[in-house]
């Protein structure tokens, strides 16, 4: 959960052209986190290791579609349009068996 939501927000500070902060090391951020005590007792700190490439995270949550052009000889197309079959669904489904992913796997590595 924080990992997504440390995603999300880089992300869109990215998309934003915000400049990214810099993580704090290990001393810096407990002494912050013992600075701020107003809402909950922090005075031995807390430490949470996040390691999140945007990039890559980038990836996993575009799930938005990509239009590549597939060459097929003509009868195979003549033969697939009037079978009605969708020869998109046909491609998606045949790459996700090559490389041993599911659909809702395939959503997340995009």
């Amino acid at each position: 959960m924080a990992r997504d939501a440390i995603g999300l927000s880089g992300i869109s500070m990215e998309d934003q052209k915000e400049e990214i902060p810099i993580p704090s090391d290990h001393d810096t951020a407990i002494e912050k986190v013992q600075q701020d005590t107003e809402i909950v007792d922090f005075s031995k700190g807390i430490l949470t290791y996040v390691d999140v490439d945007f990039s890559e995270y980038r990836k996993k949550v575009d799930t938005k579609t990509v239009r590549r052009n597939v060459a097929l000889p003509s009868w195979l197309n003549y033969e697939a349009e009037h079978a009605g079959i969708n020869v998109s669904r046909v491609l998606q489904e045949a790459l996700m068996n090559v490389l041993n992913v599911k659909r809702n796997e395939a959503a997340g590595r995009r």
